[in-house]
């Protein structure tokens, strides 16, 4: 609960992912850390978004306080020129422009910060290495991008890499959110001699476990994602699944979330036999609804090619559900086998034999111990406490 005192300190959240106009979920998780912090210090969050919108003004802001949070959102135009590079460079220009006007706007109306926490690598951390120079305020990032993970090659670029280097060592903390993302982030040379890992936060008021519990003849599976068949190999679940379907007529699973292959995942899904007599697909899923998806699961199943923690894993934990997912990225520090199962990453046949396996032995998994787990990991305040000790530390030694 939050404190009634009023908190004297500040910390900006710059973030780079934020919920908008035109998109509700990224950077959802942010909005969490950041509402997380809320009892021990006031916090205001900037985030600068393209718009593609016809006719928009250069620079748009809009306020939202609804939520304790004082949240600025500067909406610039987005250039089309039909130039590449001409389009790249003037929406880099109008990214710091709309930053400037943004701090502007926080320092006039909420005041200068005491610390500033940048969310997602690399123009962020730049403005708030600035930042630092000009001001001395202190800045720690938070780092959610699988950009770094082996295989991904995603981090690229001599100035991007010289710059993101620059920033990660001046910075008073790194909090990846897994240790994984931690070792991967050091592999590329971003070297900090305070690393620490803070996970994501989880409503666990909103994810809650069912008050009865009945063992259904007919299992739910459950999928939620982004419907990225690059990321999160669906078309593989899909492949699996129609193999599960000749086996066994126990079960149903329902496919959640929206995105770039949805359709195409549709298709699939029906060229195989199985939509709508095995599996279903809902559509986007938000608050009252994905939760209630998740706590009349039997289990939640991801079959990605790569991760760092998504966030439906702590989810499904508050939901007092299992969770069946590759072993990738930071994902095997959380699961153990009272709260899931981890397989290889594109092994179909073991993904096969694990469905099965969580099938028939749904009686194994305690609701309340896997909640539990949740909650003492993951709480909005647990991590609060957790970032807000590390904000205290760097503003004593300051």
């Amino acid at each position: 609960m939050q404190n009634s005192k009023v908190h004297e300190k500040k910390v900006l959240y710059l973030a780079r992912w934020y919920p908008n106009q035109s998109d509700p979920m990224p950077g959802l998780f942010i909005r969490r850390h950041a509402l997380s912090v809320l009892p021990f210090y006031k916090v205001s969050v900037l985030s600068v978004h393209l718009s593609f919108v016809p006719g928009a003004s250069k620079y748009e802001t809009v306020i939202n306080t609804e939520n304790g949070l004082f949240e600025v959102a500067i909406y610039t135009k987005a250039s089309k020129s039909g130039i590449l590079i001409l389009d790249s460079a003037v929406n880099i220009y109008r990214f710091f422009i709309a930053h400037l006007k943004g701090i502007k706007l926080i320092h006039s109306t909420f005041g200068k910060p005491d610390l500033i926490h940048v969310n997602v690598l690399t123009r962020c951390g730049l403005i708030a290495c600035l930042y630092q120079l000009i001001y001395g305020t202190p800045y720690v990032i938070t780092e959610h991008w699988t950009r770094y993970l082996p295989g991904m090659g995603k981090f690229k670029g001599i100035t991007r890499k010289f710059t993101a280097r620059v920033v990660t060592r001046y910075a008073s903390a790194i909090l990846p959110v897994t240790h994984n993302l931690q070792l991967a982030m050091e592999k590329h040379g971003l070297k900090n001699s305070n690393y620490q890992v803070i996970p994501n936060v989880v409503d666990c008021q909103l994810f809650t476990t069912l008050e009865i519990v009945n063992f259904q003849e007919v299992k739910t599976i459950l999928h939620v994602s982004c419907f990225e068949d690059t990321q999160k190999n669906i078309s593989g679940l899909l492949r699996v699944l129609k193999r599960l379907s000749n086996i066994r007529t126990d079960w149903k699973c329902t496919m959640a979330g929206d995105g770039i292959h949805f359709d195409k995942l549709v298709l699939l899904a029906g060229e195989l036999g199985i939509k709508d007599t095995f599996v279903s697909f809902t559509g986007l899923r938000e608050n009252e609804d994905l939760a209630r998806l998740m706590r009349e699961a039997t289990f939640q199943v991801l079959f990605s090619r790569y991760e760092n923690l998504p966030v439906v894993i702590p989810e499904s934990f508050a939901s007092g559900v299992p969770f069946l997912s590759t072993d990738v990225g930071g994902i095997n520090e959380h699961i153990t086998e009272k709260l899931g199962k981890l397989i290889a990453s594109e092994d179909e046949p073991a993904l096969l034999e694990a469905l099965i396996y969580m099938l028939d032995n749904q009686e194994f998994y305690n609701k309340d111990y896997i909640r539990n787990y949740a909650l003492e990991h993951f709480s909005q305040e647990i991590v609060g406490k957790q970032i807000s000790e590390i904000y205290d530390n760097i503003l004593s030694e300051k």
